[in-house]
């Protein structure tokens, strides 16, 4: 169902890669709420995954760009302004890698320059953004940046490595760059701390299907899908959250504000038991 909530308005996606990325699910929303919009990825992404499928779907352009590069950057910002006869209303951070995960590199086993490459990619890339767009003027008034993040920006995870030190930096320059962005331009600057998702990019992170059910059961409305991001997503590049900026917004069913909720401590239990083999001892016994 479409509301028109982004009627007359442009914008960039950075990050589809396939239907199961949540950059491709968001830059479908966007084209049906009345968004033109331009998509960009790696040359790698492009030739192997189906963005060119997506651009042909929603009569519009890929362009290339490696996003730790300022000159590609600018250069997706120029062809989209050229493409769309102006400047845009919106964009999509939807960027992230960490060679140490690919790696099966551990934290406290860290390869430093696959960790600079974390940072660059996964974060600094943001900065150069904001400022490319800054530099260029490439937004217009009122216009949103949104970036995904995740709630390990601020919490301990298993599995999720130097990519939680990404976030946390990638919340941080919101914040900093969101104040320049909103006080001089008027552009507001966001983060959504998204609940687990399942895509390609994600799914080198160690132990996601445990973390995945776990999260389930800890939040009371459960996990948010690609889909509702997709529409939160809407929400943050439409005129109805004008005043909201510098903000890193959870996105993740209430996961969150939990301690433990009573499906998760129900399953703690059981694992309790099968660990120790508590099943087969008399209740007085059972002293877990």
């Amino acid at each position: 169902m479409s509301f028109k909530l982004l009627e007359g308005k442009k914008g960039i996606i950075f990050g589809a890669l396939n239907a199961e990325s949540i950059a491709w699910k968001i830059a479908e929303r966007a084209a049906e709420e009345g968004a033109k919009i331009t998509l960009s990825n790696t040359q790698v992404a492009i030739r192997m995954g189906d963005v060119d499928k997506l651009a042909e779907k929603l009569d519009t352009i890929v362009v290339a760009a490696d996003a730790t590069n300022i000159d590609d950057l600018e250069n997706v910002l120029k062809k989209s302004i050229e493409h769309f006869g102006g400047k845009v209303d919106f964009i999509l951070h939807s960027i992230g890698m960490s060679p140490n995960v690919r790696k099966k590199r551990v934290y406290n086993d860290l390869d430093y320059n696959y960790l600079k490459s974390t940072f660059d990619i996964s974060a600094v890339s943001f900065h150069k953004l904001l400022q490319s767009a800054w530099k260029l003027d490439a937004i217009n008034e009122w216009g949103s940046v949104v970036a995904l993040s995740y709630v390990a920006a601020q919490r301990t995870f298993y599995g999720y490595n130097d990519m939680a030190d990404a976030k946390a930096l990638l919340e941080s320059i919101a914040r900093s760059f969101g104040y320049i962005y909103g006080r001089e331009k008027k552009v507001r600057v966001n983060t959504i701390s998204q609940s687990p998702t399942i895509t390609t990019a994600g799914s080198g992170v160690r132990g996601l299907g445990q973390l995945l059910d776990f999260s389930e059961r800890m939040s009371p409305l459960g996990n948010a899908d690609g889909d509702e991001c997709a529409n939160y997503c809407i929400t943050l590049f439409s005129d109805l959250t004008k005043k909201v900026t510098m903000q890193n917004l959870f996105h993740d069913g209430g996961f969150s504000s939990m301690g433990m909720s009573l499906r998760a401590m129900g399953q703690y239990e059981k694992g309790l038991k099968i660990g120790y083999g508590l099943e087969t001892l008399p209740d007085k016994d059972k002293k877990a």
